[in-house]
């Protein structure tokens, strides 16, 4: 057993060495059910750690704002749904919008409120087919936004998410933002910088 000099408190350096294992299977983009495979540990309990980090990368993510929410930015909103999704018209309203936020090449994402709980009064009031018209103009308009600012840091970061939320599936719309969040940390950071500090603010948390 190590003692912690700050708070006196004893930890065991296997545990440590666990966690340090499991924030690098994180930041390597292996899911929970991968790691608990390749590791050989309770789904569960994977699952847990993995929530604990995507709070993590969240708190990181709000403290680097307020250091760069001083400086200029540009921005634009985007509607994200799932590829399973996409064929159907009803689908609309289960679509994760949110701005994306460019503070001088550091991302900052903040999400939007949800359609779902409008989708059933569109249904009952026949207006469902004149707001997926609407949406699907959106979506082409922003296309050729994507276009014309070609290869931006904000389009790059929804390149970069429309890739690594492929990783997951069936993400309800309660969790999305902090996946929207795990997304921003790691497009922010190299891979060792995300190891770095997310050793940092989880031992930190811990050991307060």
């Amino acid at each position: 057993m190590l003692k912690c000099s700050a708070c006196k408190r004893k930890y065991s350096p296997k545990r440590i060495n666990k966690i340090m294992m499991l924030i690098d299977y994180f930041c390597e983009d292996k899911n929970a059910l991968q790691t608990s495979k390749q590791l050989r540990l309770s789904y569960v309990s994977i699952h847990k750690y993995y929530d604990i980090f995507r709070l993590l990368c969240a708190n990181i993510c709000e403290i680097e704002y307020e250091l760069s929410r001083g400086r200029s930015c540009e921005y634009e909103e985007y509607f994200y749904l799932e590829q399973s999704k996409r064929n159907d018209r009803l689908a609309v309203f289960d679509a994760h919008n949110f701005l994306t936020f460019d503070y001088e090449n550091h991302i900052y994402t903040l999400v939007m409120p949800t359609l779902q709980r409008y989708k059933q009064q569109f249904i009952d009031d026949n207006l469902e087919n004149v707001y997926n018209s609407e949406f699907n103009k959106f979506k082409r308009k922003s296309r050729i936004i994507k276009v014309s600012k070609h290869l931006n840091k904000i389009v790059n970061f929804w390149e970069y998410f429309e890739k690594f939320i492929l990783n997951y599936k069936g993400i309800s719309t309660e969790n999305f933002p902090l996946y929207l969040k795990e997304a921003e940390f790691k497009f922010n950071h190299t891979l060792e910088a995300q190891k770095m500090l997310l050793q940092k603010h989880y031992f930190e948390s811990q050991y307060e």
